[in-house]
């Protein structure tokens, strides 16, 4: 293959693979250059009429000039016009005005005679704005036609008047100049290009990342503050739930010169305005505590919740100053309930491994001792039955005997309640959580294991919590038999209620009963290990019960606030349906 076959080739690919401007760009651009071919026109006949005045014959216009300039004034401004109105074909509009630049300056390039300097700086400026605004093949069309005309009219205006070599070797060098600007114009558009499409791409994969870093912060566990100037650019969904602060998005309403990105803008704005509002009322103790460490230095401290906050949900929270590079400051909330649980679990192996060594030891004088009593009462029976000529005070002895072989049983019987109490914290050390719907799973539960009761169950949700099945069954059994219990004591119909219903990011589950309750003496003591205001209780039952909720992160708390006696189980919510539906469910 000759040279000039891959010359030409060369040329063909690269008119027909050329990379444009994008729309917008060329909007731009193109505005620009319309204004500017009208300004040039303006002046251009400005100067026609400046140079009439003078009154100098030798420079008086010719009508073609005054024609042309007058034509070229009057189709400026209608492209100006056209092209800021119509948006679309705009490279055809470009085109079309380039080629009637050409048009027009070789008009006035023969006019004049010979080549002229503004006139060929004029021609460079189109070649250059064609080359950058239309496609390669379009702007070669475009330079082509500049260097015939400013050929061809050298030939014509020869032949008219006369023929000079002079004039004819500017007009070929003018028509060289035309193609190495064309060329040189061409390689710049297309670097600009390639500018823009990296600085697109950039621009597009740091907005890629802002939303995936947007929604790894949503999605955490712990809540993200971030305070720049003294105010708040940041706070994340977890920030408002363990703080018990609203999280509600104002709406604004989309207008023309309001846009979606402007209207999302303003929608943040107002959010983190309502929250550093509500943040400075109801924990001004922490906002100032943020705002007080200096910069570039760091701070960790523990934040109980005050009651105004709903502190029966979130206790304490552990929060983490970090300083950052640009004198702003990061705050992290961390539930406490996590470390809470993670050392019950600790504690419950180490119980689990204690129960688990004695267990045999206590079980087997035990069995004997309950197997003895039980022998020796069976003897006295006997021995009563058959010795019918027993005296009245033999007869008494025996009955006395008796009864203390009984209570020996019967205290034998509570320390193996005991016992098997505490292995329940050994047989199943590690919480094996399961995802529960609570609106299915708790009539179920219910059925099993309360059938015959009066249990009023009351869903006002539809939540979903994770939580390991049998701990969450031993935990409810426990409630409700003492509800029961304490509820007969004081009113002769015994009776159980369940609330279900959400608040904030947790699920709670009260457990209420018409009994006398707790006293206020008895609070401290409460979900102490043996602790038991029944003599037929064991008092692990609340003890147990705390310790499963703390292995599942979740909370068992006394509402002494309450009208009722109410126990209150307080899960983390994993998905809950928002609208409101109340189930009741009588089981009797």
């Amino acid at each position: 293959m000759n040279p000039a076959t891959n010359l030409s080739s060369a040329i063909t690919r690269y008119v027909h693979h050329d990379d444009t401007l994008p729309l917008p760009q060329l909007r731009k651009l193109g505005l620009i250059y319309s204004s500017y071919r009208f300004v040039v026109s303006l002046f251009s006949m400005l100067m026609l009429y400046i140079s009439a005045r003078t009154g100098n014959s030798a420079s008086l216009p010719s009508f073609l000039q005054q024609t042309t300039l007058s034509f070229y004034v009057l189709l400026s401004l209608i492209l100006l016009g056209l092209f800021y109105v119509v948006r679309k074909h705009m490279r055809r509009q470009l085109a079309f005005g380039l080629a009637l630049d050409v048009i027009i300056l070789s008009l006035l390039l023969y006019t004049t005679g010979n080549p002229d300097l503004q006139l060929t700086m004029l021609y460079m400026v189109v070649v250059a704005a064609s080359f950058m605004l239309l496609h390669g093949s379009q702007a070669l069309v475009i330079t082509l036609l500049a260097i015939i005309l400013v050929i061809y009219q050298q030939f014509f205006y020869a032949i008219a008047n006369s023929m000079s070599l002079a004039n004819l070797g500017d007009a070929l060098l003018m028509s060289a100049s035309f193609l190495a600007v064309g060329g040189l114009s061409w390689s710049i558009s297309q670097r600009l290009v390639q500018l823009e499409k990296v600085a697109a791409n950039h621009a597009k994969e740091v907005e890629r990342l802002n939303v995936i870093n947007q929604e790894v912060i949503t999605q955490m566990v712990n809540g993200v503050i971030v305070i720049d100037k003294q105010h708040i650019v940041l706070a994340n969904l977890a920030a408002h739930q363990l703080l018990s602060l609203s999280f509600v998005t104002p709406a604004t309403p989309v207008t023309v010169q309001n846009t979606l990105d402007d209207t999302k803008e303003t929608q943040n704005q107002a959010l983190l305005s309502n929250f550093e509002q509500q943040l400075n009322e109801q924990h001004s103790q922490l906002f100032n505590a943020c705002l007080s460490v200096a910069s570039g230095q760091s701070r960790a401290f523990t934040y109980d919740v005050p009651a105004v906050a709903n502190a029966s949900i979130f206790g304490k929270l552990r929060v983490q100053i970090i300083p950052l590079k640009d004198d702003s400051k990061l705050v992290i909330l961390e539930d406490l309930r996590r470390e809470q649980a993670s050392a019950q679990q600790l504690k419950l192996a180490s119980l689990g491994q204690l129960t688990a060594s004695i267990a045999h030891e206590i079980r087997n004088p035990l069995a004997a001792i309950s197997q003895a009593s039980q022998l020796l009462m069976e003897d006295v029976a006997e021995q009563m039955e058959d010795d019918s000529a027993l005296t009245s005070e033999s007869n008494a002895a025996m009955t006395g005997n008796h009864e203390l072989y009984e209570m020996i049983f019967s205290q034998t019987k509570r320390v193996n309640r005991i016992i098997e109490d505490i292995l329940k914290l050994s047989r199943q050390q590690t919480a094996t959580q399961q995802v529960l719907e609570l609106a299915e799973w708790m009539p179920s539960f219910l059925e099993n294991y309360f059938q015959g009761h009066d249990i009023f169950l009351r869903i006002k949700t539809k939540p979903i919590i994770s939580f390991d099945t049998h701990q969450l069954e031993q935990i409810l059994i426990n409630l409700i038999n003492n509800g029961l219990r304490y509820s007969s004591y004081a009113h002769p119909h015994a009776y159980v209620e369940i609330d279900i219903y959400c608040a904030d990011n947790d699920v709670i589950i009260d457990i209420l009963d018409n009994g006398n309750g707790v006293s206020a003496g008895n609070l401290q003591l409460l979900f102490d290990p043996f602790f038991t205001t029944d003599k037929a209780g064991t008092g692990l039952g609340l003890y147990l019960s705390q310790a499963f909720c703390e292995a599942n992160q979740a909370r068992l708390l006394y509402i002494p606030e309450h009208e009722k006696t109410c126990f209150r189980l307080i899960v983390p919510s994993i998905k809950s349906d928002n609208k409101f539906q109340t189930i009741e469910e009588n089981l009797s």
